[in-house]
């Protein structure tokens, strides 16, 4: 055997030995699905508690979304430092206290003696539910490099999204069953598992802090999303800029938000690195990933209330029927990462997209008598665009980035599409509760079976969530009266 045979062997296997998910990964990965499942199962399980918890707390619609509301923008403030903190203390002692964090804000919530208590305790639950997900994204992607990236997210999002199965269907369950309490209790023996897994499995790693904390942009950053997604909500509920301290909310969240830019454009070890936006790819995912957690996260929480409130189901028959969009996921995800490594990320969430906006149409048209049938169709065509797009943008941006880049990008990637969500939830749960008023102010208040009588034109309830649909489409209807 010559030489040149001898080195091409050895370069081959090499190769192909790069390209194999071993054990070693494949048990890496659980322990991530683990920890993501639990933090992703109890933002669907509140969902469906959503309309349990007003009649529990005595408290109107717009206050009560702010359990799920608070707890984004609790994920979206924390995130921006993972990539810090990672580098600090390392990603295993991160990933550690993040699910302690977690699981303690779990059962804090599940004591919650108040709707006040409550979002406070859930805000601390998503102080430890943000770092989870990125901080298992920088593992994996440590571990497995970007040839293996498009595989292992596939082979990691499948169970992820049998939570969205789970969680509706089990929230449910014990909303109508036990207590809304236990929503939140059932995280503590899934959180004390997902430790003692990450403590024998994932290897420890030196910290290795290449720049100081970027107080400046935590000072910025962090408080300009929360007031700004705050004004928005309020002015929203008003119809305008009926308030001064709604409006200041709004101009001055994002003035901050845009001083944290020009601050993080000037700024090698900014809390995050803005400049990685300026790539196409990077841009693209961002983007995409944004506006689409914004109409996604919308529709899950009103797709609960319009089920409850309008048809009249209970929670549990609510869990069962949002089942669909997740069932759509499972389905294309392993299709999506397997087509993105092939042809690449562009044209596959191209047709995501396609299938959330055909679902979203769908659910515009959206009355009292519509056929269930249709609407989980409407579920499962978006949950098809969900698995593929959200998955396949954020492993392609990945895939273009340098190993020393991949912990800030990810954080970045992360806040943008809770800050996403959180935008989602806050601004449609208002518009519902906006529309339902209005109607009622104008008919003759009388409310039966989801229809309000008016002197012209019966008004149903369940046009009102049609008319809602629409926000996320980006039009502004008004409602008919």
């Amino acid at each position: 055997m010559s030489i040149a045979q001898l080195l091409y062997r050895l370069t081959h296997s090499n190769s192909q030995s790069s390209d194999t998910l071993d054990a070693h990964v494949l048990r890496v990965a659980g322990v991530v699905v683990l920890g993501a499942f639990m933090s992703i199962l109890d933002t669907t399980v509140v969902n469906v508690a959503i309309r349990g918890l007003t009649k529990a707390f005595q408290t109107p619609l717009e206050m009560t979304q702010w359990v799920s509301t608070g707890y984004m923008l609790a994920l979206t403030t924390i995130i921006p430092l993972t990539g810090w903190a990672a580098d600090r203390f390392g990603t295993k002692r991160l990933y550690l206290a993040s699910i302690l964090v977690f699981v303690t804000g779990s059962a804090l919530s599940g004591a919650a003696w108040s709707m006040s208590t409550l979002i406070l305790f859930r805000v601390l639950q998503g102080l430890g539910g943000g770092m989870i997900l990125p901080t298992g994204m920088m593992v994996l992607s440590h571990i497995a490099g970007p040839q293996r990236m498009g595989r292992l997210m596939g082979i990691v999002g499948v169970p992820i999204v049998l939570g969205p199965i789970l969680g509706p269907t089990l929230g449910g369950w014990l909303v109508d069953d036990v207590s809304w309490r236990w929503i939140f209790f059932l995280n503590l023996p899934v959180g004390v598992v997902a430790l003692y897994a990450a403590h024998r499995v994932l290897d420890h790693d030196e910290p290795k802090p290449h720049h100081t904390l970027d107080w400046l942009g935590v000072l910025l950053l962090s408080p300009g999303l929360a007031i700004f997604v705050y004004g928005l909500a309020q002015t929203t509920s008003a119809g305008g800029f009926k308030s001064l301290i709604d409006a200041g909310c709004v101009i001055g969240g994002l003035t901050m938000i845009g001083g944290f830019v020009v601050h993080a454009l000037r700024r090698d070890d900014a809390l995050i690195d803005v400049r990685l936006f300026g790539r196409r790819v990077v841009a693209s995912a961002a983007c995409t990933t944004f506006l689409l957690s914004a109409a996604v996260f919308g529709i899950s929480i009103l797709l609960p209330l319009y089920f409850q409130m309008v048809r009249g189901y209970s929670a549990l028959d609510t869990g069962v029927l949002m089942a669909a969009e997740a069932l759509g996921a499972v389905t294309s995800m392993p299709l999506a990462s397997y087509l993105t490594d092939k042809i690449g990320a562009g044209k596959v969430v191209l047709v995501g997209i396609g299938c959330i906006t055909l679902s979203i149409l769908i659910l515009s048209m959206i009355g009292n008598t519509t056929p269930i049938w249709s609407i989980e169709v409407a579920l499962f065509i978006e949950g098809l665009g969900k698995g593929s797009t959200m998955m396949p943008a954020t492993s392609a941006a990945l895939g273009t980035l340098r190993k020393h880049e991949v912990a800030r990008a990810t954080s970045g990637l992360n806040a943008i599409q809770r800050a996403g969500g959180a935008i989602g939830t806050a601004l449609l749960a208002v518009v519902l509760t906006r529309g339902i008023s209005r109607v009622l102010m104008d008919c003759t208040k009388t409310l039966h079976v989801g229809v309000i009588s008016c002197e012209h034109d019966p008004i149903t309830l369940g046009e009102v969530f049609g008319h809602t649909f629409l926000w996320s489409l980006g039009r502004y209807p008004e409602f008919r009266v």
